[in-house]
């Protein structure tokens, strides 16, 4: 079976010094855009077409807007839309003005650029020298081109490509993320996490009294900063890495994979744990999973947060009251001895099969032991 879906490809590319100096504009252009209509936004509620005319008239106003594509100022405008939008809905604060220093993006939909026999041209910059770690199928839709902090240029096409979903696999697990163990599963494995930031800290933490002690808007202060940015670089790379291969091979061999959601931000508010948990990254981990699975033809079941996967006894069904954080085993009325996350990650299998065999993706969050009136005629199913 082939289909396809919209995919998202990265690669790293090494552009010239005329190029370096025309993406400069490029962000630096589209950055003044949108933090400018931004800030008139903030005290006039203008609508996109009003921002679309204003931005015409900021290109008469200020003529070396036209040194670049007019794409990406353009789709910076509708970035800036969509962040609005997200406002309105409540799925996001009110969006903040763009720095310098942070990372550039810029993005060019089909009428400014061209991709022929794997070779990559944007407007106004010509063909650029990109390393095809991988290849796909399909013409780009979408080119976005972004440079990071530590200095890296990457460009990530938008590619509708065709999907094969791999061999059927008999496998099920669940998998309870934690701290100690980034990750055991129903199978007794346990998984230790990289924790990349624990080992680069005190490499950072000269980097940082370096750039403390240099002054501000001086050449040594922006290498120093360099630093900084490129160590945090190694540190992310070092984290994605893992977790690739990680999400990787369970999506390879099993068929229903069953997570737990955790309300990561909230739990970020623990000033004693905000750096481990930073630091793991169960977010991203969930998220490699949830695109995988879609490649390989998987199932992936989330289980809600109030979903009592610790303080559940597998074998009687027991609820305890309070499990607290500190205890690692427990021995339950019926005399069965659990260790907390062996148990937790069983329960979570066991409800990641109940609830596909119900036809739902998670428990109802309003309440835990509320019945889905999808769930009634399937009094049987486990």
């Amino acid at each position: 079976m082939c289909n396809s879906q919209i995919r998202g490809f990265k690669y790293r590319f090494y552009p010239t010094p005329e190029q370096i100096e025309h993406l400069s504009k490029v962000f630096g252009h589209s950055r003044f855009v949108y933090n400018h209509l931004l800030a008139e936004r903030k005290i006039d509620r203008l609508t996109f077409s009003q921002a679309c005319r204003r931005l015409t008239v900021l290109k008469t106003e200020h003529v070396w807007l036209k040194e670049v594509s007019s794409v990406p100022l353009q789709q910076t405008l509708r970035n800036q839309q969509r962040a609005f939008v997200n406002l309105a809905q409540k799925r996001a604060k009110f969006p903040t003005f763009k720095k310098k220093n942070d990372k550039q993006s810029a993005s060019f939909v089909r009428t400014a650029f061209t991709y022929r026999n794997g070779v990559l041209a944007l407007a106004k910059m010509g063909a650029l020298q990109v390393v095809w770690s991988q290849k796909f199928k399909g013409q780009p839709s979408t080119v976005y081109v972004s440079k990071t902090s530590a200095g890296r240029y990457y460009v990530s096409l938008q590619v509708d490509a065709p999907l094969k979903n791999a061999p059927f696999a008999s496998g099920k697990i669940g998998i309870d993320l934690g701290l100690t163990d980034f990750a055991v599963t129903s199978n007794g494995d346990r998984c230790k996490a990289a924790k990349p930031l624990v080992a680069a800290l005190k490499q950072l933490k000269r980097a940082q009294q370096t750039i403390s002690r240099r002054k501000k808007g001086s050449k040594n202060r922006i290498k120093a900063r360099l630093r900084v940015a490129k160590i945090y670089q190694k540190v992310a790379d070092i984290r994605s890495d893992w977790l690739h291969k990680l999400s990787t091979q369970l999506v390879q061999e099993n068929q229903l994979i069953a997570v737990e959601t955790l309300a990561v931000r909230n739990m970020v508010r623990n000033r004693s744990l905000a750096r481990s948990i930073a630091d793991a990254g169960w977010g991203e981990f969930v998220r490699m999973l949830e695109y995988k699975c879609a490649w390989y033809g998987r199932k992936l079941m989330k289980i809600s947060t109030f979903f009592p996967s610790s303080k559940l006894c597998g074998s009687c069904g027991q609820v305890l009251d309070s499990l607290p954080l500190g205890v690692r085993t427990w021995t339950c009325d019926c005399g069965t001895t659990h260790d907390r996350d062996f148990n937790a990650a069983r329960n979570i299998l066991a409800e990641g099969i109940r609830l596909a065999a119900c036809g739902e993706t998670v428990r109802p969050e309003s309440n835990l032991r509320l019945v889905s009136v999808k769930q009634e005629p399937l009094v049987g199913c486990a």
